[in-house]
């Protein structure tokens, strides 16, 4: 490495001098302005690593930093380049060591053209920097791989019952926060049924079911969701059960989608197959008056239109439904309609997207069509929302269902054989090494 002085009247001259000199392949070590001119330091062949060990160490430059220093200029003060890079290295430890680093000097004005003559030093600086970023992430998911990994073996060899109930709930599907969760109920010591059976029970614990029957559908209820969930389905469900405990002139419908094509339709026909009338409302003022001719009815059942969290519409469904209630219509039953073949994240975006509304239940629908139920039963437990009903089929009235936490967590053990072998060493690791290890 080859280190050399350079002074000039101006930071243009002294790039030309650099580049005459060392080359474009030259790094500059520091800059200062002083009352000769501009001092540029510079190296060719520049070991960044030896640099910062010599200035850790204090130790005597290495042979090849030991070169003569040229002069391009008059006389500078005497100060060697490797006396002024150990200034520069114990200036940067203290900056970095410090509570509240002290405010960085002014700028210096800088001409348009020298600009230009830093511009390649700059986007070298700006690679480096990115290159350097990108190895310690990688550095640090390799950490957190190996630390995991440990983990989780250690958890192994030192509980395997409870190694093997986090391997059951990652065939299930169950979120490692919900699994962690479970598994710090559990007793320390398990015996191999307890270890089969236990979890199960701790999961049907968990879930909260509101306890309502079909035929006990009194009040208004709007039923509100993502799109495709299979709102309008369930209404008419929900409706043909009222209507045979309570005859269809005691059941009456509304509809507050009018963004879907066919949706008011699809109700409608519904309607006319149940003996059931069915009255439009697309806002919060018509909503309010036809919940208000509706006071006789037992059971009002409102079909609201499927709107993703992300959708600006949901806002304004939500504000309908308040101000509705706000003008003095019936006390409104918000209910969450999800669907259980949805992914696990799809599912907990919509239940943040619609807590705002406070739902008071869930309906979870297309058990049928769920291959594993372990996301719906996540996302139930973590928020606890208590569940109403289940539909796991087209058929109405057939097809639904009360709540029973303990019939769904048997369906979803069932389910647990067609999924395949158990997650690799890896995986498993990977999911709960982490949590495992206290981190």
């Amino acid at each position: 490495m080859k280190i050399k002085r350079f002074l000039a009247a101006d930071m243009r001259q002294a790039m030309r001098d650099v580049r005459a000199e060392q080359g474009a392949d030259a790094v500059i070590l520091s800059t200062r302005r002083l009352e000769e001119g501009i001092e540029i330091i510079a190296a060719v062949d520049y070991d960044e690593s030896l640099m910062r060990e010599a200035a850790r160490h204090g130790s005597p430059a290495p042979e090849a930093a030991k070169a003569p220093v040229k002069e391009t200029a008059k006389e500078a003060p005497k100060e060697t380049p490797m006396e002024r890079i150990r200034e520069i290295a114990k200036e940067s430890v203290k900056e970095t060591r410090a509570v509240t680093p002290p405010p960085p000097p002014p700028p210096v004005p800088v001409p348009p053209s020298d600009v230009a003559a830093l511009q390649p030093i700059v986007e070298q600086s700006v690679l480096e920097t990115a290159r350097m970023r990108s190895e310690l992430g990688g550095l640090r998911q390799l950490l957190e791989q190996q630390l995991s990994s440990l983990a989780w073996n250690d958890m192994e060899r030192r509980s395997p019952m409870r190694a093997r109930v986090l391997r059951d709930m990652s065939r299930l599907g169950i979120d490692t926060d919900v699994a962690r969760q479970l598994i710090d109920e559990l007793p320390e010591e398990l015996s191999v049924d307890q270890a089969r059976y236990l979890p199960l029970g701790l999961l049907s614990r968990s879930l909260k079911v509101s306890g309502r029957r079909l035929a006990d559908s009194a009040g208004v209820t709007a039923l509100v969701g993502p799109t495709g969930v299979g709102k309008t389905t369930t209404i008419a469900k929900l409706a043909a059960c009222a209507v045979m405990n309570h005859g269809p002139a005691k059941v009456a419908l509304v509809s507050t989608d009018h963004y879907r094509i066919g949706a008011a339709a699809q109700l409608e026909h519904y309607g006319r197959l149940l003996g059931v009338r069915v009255y439009p409302a697309y806002d919060a003022a018509g909503l309010s008056q036809t919940l208000n001719l509706l006071r006789d009815h037992h059971t009002v059942l409102v079909d609201t239109a499927g709107v993703s969290g992300t959708d600006p519409r949901l806002q304004q469904q939500m504000d309908v439904l308040r101000d509705a209630v706000a003008q003095g219509a019936a006390k409104l039953r918000a209910c969450l309609v999800l669907a259980a073949n949805a992914q696990t994240s799809a599912l907990d975006e919509s239940v943040r997207a619609y807590l705002p509304l406070k739902p008071s239940a869930c309906i979870a629908t297309k058990l049928d069509e769920a291959p594993s139920l372990g996301g719906l039963l996540s996302v139930l437990i973590r928020h606890r929302i208590p569940l109403d009903c289940t539909t796991d089929g087209q058929r109405v009235p057939e097809d639904i269902s009360a709540a029973d936490a303990r019939a769904l967590v048997c369906r979803a053990a069932q389910t647990q054989r067609r999924l395949g072998p158990a997650a690799e060493d890896l995986d498993m690791a990977e999911r709960f090494g982490l949590a495992v290890a206290g981190l």
